[in-house]
């Protein structure tokens, strides 16, 4: 990146500056999960935190560091409740019951509140930086479900009408279902291999994929054509329209903050 918009790496004056000319603050937000033998643990995560750093550069304000941990471990985990979980667990040489709910300190909606819980206090914590608006990034698609909910939460406190914080959450591939004929997003696909392809070249070992590898969604994007320079391509798609989300929300908070409005997409059109 030409400039840092890491905001663990800024010092307060540089904080500010970047603040006073775009004062929104991209939260990426993913997990640790099974993307095929060929990808990284990480894969959601990095590419949450790469799109928040993509809008950041190419459109303003600041990222924050990315939120590995805290979701739900037992729902919507390729791990836990996979078809093929079984399969997946013998490839991480470890127990399949690992991941078994017994395991946990709290239920499955437990979990859920809990991480709502999270998700408000880091808004809470960027709101206090003095940002205007709070973009959760989702990495892992369910936590678009969960950074939603938060945030028509956070949406409707007191403050805001005394000048408090906007929110809002996005998913890549929601935000280009227009860009493309195939519908976009996989697991650990052609769509999200590509992206850690070009994000982090060295994660990524095509030659361990075939096409029994357990845990990967690639029949609309084929792991064999993936492509740095596709993943590149849908990233800035992405962002792009991440921008113009953010853009029409600074300039226009109070039609965002009317009640049924906090998840409406696309009014920058109009």
């Amino acid at each position: 990146m030409d400039e840092e918009v890491r905001i663990q790496y800024l010092r307060p004056e540089q904080i500010a500056a970047r603040r006073r000319k775009c004062p929104v603050a991209y939260i990426p937000l993913g997990n640790l999960e099974w993307h095929g033998p060929h990808n990284p643990l990480g894969a959601d995560t990095l590419q949450a935190e790469g799109l928040a750093n993509l809008c950041a550069e190419k459109g303003g304000g600041i990222a924050f560091p990315p939120l590995y941990y805290g979701e739900n471990r037992h729902e919507a985990l390729m791990e836990a409740n996979s078809a093929d979980r079984i399969k997946i667990a013998e490839e991480m040489d470890l127990p399949p019951d690992n991941f078994d709910i017994k395991h946990h300190p709290f239920s499955a909606s437990g979990q859920n509140l809990n991480y709502h819980k999270l998700l408000l206090h880091i808004l809470a914590e960027v709101e206090s930086l003095g940002f205007d608006l709070g973009v959760l990034v989702a990495g892992h698609y369910p936590l678009i479900d969960h950074a939603q909910a938060a945030i028509l939460i956070f949406n409707k406190r007191e403050r805001r009408k005394t000048g408090g914080m906007l929110a809002w959450a996005c998913v890549d591939y929601h935000m280009v279902t227009e860009n493309y004929e195939n519908s976009p997003g996989d697991h650990a696909g052609g769509w999200e291999t590509s992206h850690l392809m070009h994000l982090h070249p060295k994660t990524v070992d095509l030659d361990v994929y075939n096409e029994n590898s357990p845990g990967v969604s690639a029949t609309k994007w084929p792991v064999e054509k993936s492509s740095a320079e596709f993943g590149k391509k849908t990233f800035e798609d992405a962002a792009e329209s991440v921008i113009k989300e953010v853009r029409h929300r600074l300039d226009n908070p109070e039609l965002y903050f009317q009640h049924g409005m906090a998840l409406k997409q696309g009014l920058w059109k109009s």
